[in-house]
Order: structure tokens, then sequence, then C-alpha cells
């Protein structure tokens, strides 16, 4: 329901549970990004109060920006986080500017000092053996703190819906991308053409996404619009792998007017 229904020149947010998700909605990305960052830093200090360190895994997309420029102007114990993110394309290493550690190191992790920052390598010379190293330290650090996204095509991570697994075994593993999937990196200027889009990446899949003690999702943009509201009004099941945020124990999900206009609350 609207926190706020007084007479007023500016739209207020609106706040909601559906499906067991706080729903929260903005006027703009600006706005959106603020609210975020605030919620996640909030979640952060009340994690450290009690523990010394606390580990948080990071989505990287345009979609994240306003969210990122707000989380680094934050006061938190940067000290005391250890920061890892979700995927990464084969073929392209750290220095390429379309490459996901490049996109965090330059948007947060270069910024802030982290306790630890540990990056997949999409030019590991055995990317199975890859998957193993970083899925050995998601289980030496438990995610506390997920700040993710969700993909034109409902995907979490690079879990698109034909590799997507609710009960995957693995923590990490070789993906190949699907069509509307690569389409989304043109969407987003991250590549010029489909073409240029790598075809495999290394993800971090549904089960050790879920694994996270709280979720934050950011979803900004018109062209989010159907994923947002296929995730609530499609079945739980792996053609829309974001449905799976439902069966979460704490999530938010953070919305502006463009990427809520299909959803009802």
């Amino acid at each position: 329901m609207p926190v706020d229904r007084r007479p007023t020149n500016k739209k207020m947010p609106s706040s909601s549970l559906k499906d067991n998700i706080h729903v929260r909605i903005f006027d703009t990305r600006e706005e959106l990004g603020k609210a975020a960052a605030t919620a996640v830093a909030e979640t952060i200090r009340k994690l450290l109060a009690t523990r010394p360190v606390i580990n948080m895994v990071f989505a990287a997309a345009p979609s994240q920006n306003e969210f990122l420029a707000a989380l680094i102007g934050q006061p938190l114990d940067w000290d005391r986080i250890n920061a890892f993110h979700m995927d990464e394309y084969l073929g392209l290493g750290p220095d390429a500017t379309q490459s996901f550690g490049y996109y965090l190191r330059t948007h947060l992790f270069d910024k802030v000092p982290f306790r630890e920052v540990h990056l997949m390598n999409g030019l590991a010379a055995h990317p199975q053996a890859e998957c193993h190293r970083y899925a050995a330290l998601l289980e030496a650090h438990p995610t506390d703190i997920l700040c993710l996204g969700i993909g034109e095509n409902n995907h979490l991570a690079f879990n698109d819906p034909p590799v997507a697994d609710f009960k995957d075994a693995q923590k990490v593993k070789i993906v190949t991308l699907d069509a509307d999937c690569r389409q989304q990196q043109v969407n987003d200027g991250c590549f010029p053409t489909l073409a240029d889009v790598p075809k495999q990446a290394l993800t971090i899949t549904i089960p050790a996404l879920m694994a996270a003690r709280y979720a934050f999702a950011m979803v900004p943009g018109d062209r989010k619009a159907r994923a947002v509201a296929n995730t609530f009004d499609q079945p739980v099941s792996e053609r829309y792998p974001s449905t799976i945020l439902k069966q979460h124990p704490a999530v938010q999900l953070f919305l502006d007017k463009d990427s809520s206009k299909l959803l009802q609350l």
C-alpha cells in the first residue's frame, strides 16, 4: 500500500508486500538507487554490529549504476566486508571494459576499501577449474547480502531460462547465454552488436544466490517491466528464473515507475 497519500506535486514511493517480496516503487532511478543504498547500508550495519566480517555479492550492469553511486557515499566499515560478483564473460579479462570485473572495479571496488575483493577470471586457462576455485571461496565465505538485478528474460546472474536450475548441485558453472540475454547486453549499450557479445560465461547458480541471508534487487527501466510482471504473475519455474525470489525469506525489490508499470499491487 502507499506509504503516504497526502496531496503533493511529486508522487510518493509505494511499499507493498507481494508474494513474500517487499516491493518499493519510486518515481526515478535516482530515488530508487538512493533508497536501495540506504536499505543495504542499514543491513550492513545491523550485521556488523554482531559480527567482525560479512560477505556480499554484487551484480554488474547499468541497472545498478544509481544504486552503486549512492552506496559508495554511505559511511560504512568497508574494511570489514568481503566482496564477490555474480558472473563473468568467458574470454574477457579484468581490463576489458565490457567485463563485469571492470564494471565493478570502476563503479565500486576501487572506490571504497573492501577487506577483500574476489573476481572471477574470464581468461582462466581451465574454466571448469575456475568454477571450482570460485565455488570454494563462496563456500568459505557464505553470502550475507546479495545485490542483484533481474534480466529482460527473467535471468538471475547468467542463469537464463535454458540453463537455470533451481536444484543445481554446483555453486558456479559455465553457461551458454541465450539470444535474449545477449541482446540485452546490446540494449544496455555494453556491446555494439550481437556478434560482439561473448557466447559463454561463468555464473553463480540459482541455489548459491538464494543461499544469501538478505537479497536486494534493483530493477529500473522500461525494458524490465515485463520481467518484473512475470516474476509475480508466473508460477515458480526455471522458465522464469526470477520467480524463485518469491521463495526467499528476505527479499526487497526496488523499482521505478517504468519497471513497475505492468505490476498489479
